[in-house]
């Protein structure tokens, strides 16, 4: 094992996005047994950006406007969302949570941030900053540089 400091970043970072997806699955079954984990990101958006438009949504979320209106289906079939009518856009349907979508997603929610506050639990607060400080920062940075150039995917 290398002892380069990026090398570990990456490999550490690794790590925790696999960890982080399969936590994803989890998170995304304890809201809907049949939710995919790619809908939760989906349906938490929608949480936060209530009255968007699918198409918005897409754009966001970096996604096709086919893959997103799938989704969006899956998540009406589900009971989970609703398109509400615009009254200035008879063509425009924006999104909003079911009183059931809402329910359950709180409740995700709640499970999610416990297990981080238990895994958590013995780290000092100033540590804890330090470590949302620096990710933070490492996100900014992955975006500015991002811009710039796409990695290839065996590496830099």
């Amino acid at each position: 094992m290398s002892d380069d400091p990026v090398l570990r970043v990456e490999r550490e970072l690794g790590l925790f996005m696999r960890r982080a997806r399969a936590a994803s699955a989890g998170v995304a079954r304890s809201v809907h047994p049949d939710l995919d984990p790619s809908a939760y990101q989906l349906l938490a958006t929608v949480a936060r950006t209530p009255g968007t438009r699918a198409s918005d949504l897409a754009d966001l979320l970096g996604v096709g406007r086919g893959t997103m209106s799938r989704q969006v289906a899956r998540l009406e079939r589900l009971g989970l969302v609703t398109r509400a009518a615009d009254p200035h856009d008879s063509r425009s349907h924006p999104l909003v949570l079911t009183d059931e979508g809402e329910r359950r997603l709180e409740h995700a929610r709640a499970g999610r941030q416990e297990y981080m506050r238990r895994s958590l639990d013995a780290w000092r607060a100033d540590e804890l900053a330090q470590l949302a400080d620096l990710m933070a920062r490492l996100n900014d940075d992955l975006v500015r540089h991002g811009e710039r150039q796409t990695p290839a995917p065996d590496g830099p």
